[in-house]
């Protein structure tokens, strides 16, 4: 014999949707064509993603271009991604991320390298009361590409036009004229 069927609950109504704010955070150094494409993903998640421009202490004196440069060119790479701004991140990103709001940290991945590297650096966000890390698997075309390739790659004369948008590919001959070699 069939149960009666209980009365539905009443469904209480959906939690109003807060705004989603991601960062994407990184040296930048510089911008690549795969950098760009996490961030376009990004930007389609969520309601807005600042690409954000850090400061690496492991880096210091090693940029091959200097923050301004990095901060422009950036810019001009998003140019046209609904959300995506732009912003250089000062100190520590757990304390950028709380006073922007941002409900997340974005990071690419492109290999089994990357995951153990961004795996420590996302528990130690969350335990500086940083947002949760979002993991996008980078897109197969760009996979490959790391800033320090292309780096590598300009560094020696070679054509970097695949790896980056083009006033990225110009900044980086000017700047090698001036200081050519490794």
């Amino acid at each position: 014999m069939p149960m009666p069927s209980e009365p539905a609950a009443p469904s209480s109504p959906p939690a109003p949707r807060t705004s989603a704010l991601a960062v994407y955070p990184g040296s930048f150094d510089p911008i690549t064509l795969g950098h760009v494409d996490i961030a376009r993903r990004a930007a389609a998640l969520f309601d807005g993603v600042i690409l954000g421009i850090a400061h690496n202490a492991a880096k210091a004196g090693r940029h091959l271009l200097d923050i301004d440069t990095r901060l422009r060119l950036a810019r001009t790479a998003l140019e046209g991604i609904e959300g995506a701004r732009v912003e250089i991140i000062p100190g520590l990103l757990a304390d950028f991320c709380r006073e922007r709001g941002a409900t997340a940290i974005v990071k690419g991945l492109r290999n089994g390298t990357d995951l153990d590297a961004e795996a420590p650096m996302a528990l130690a966000n969350r335990e500086l009361g940083g947002p949760e890390t979002v993991l996008l698997i980078a897109s197969p075309a760009h996979a490959h590409i790391s800033s320090s390739l292309v780096r590598d790659i300009a560094s020696y004369g070679g054509d970097v036009t695949p790896y980056v948008p083009p006033a990225v590919a110009t900044a980086l001959a000017q700047r090698l004229v001036a200081t050519p070699g490794p």
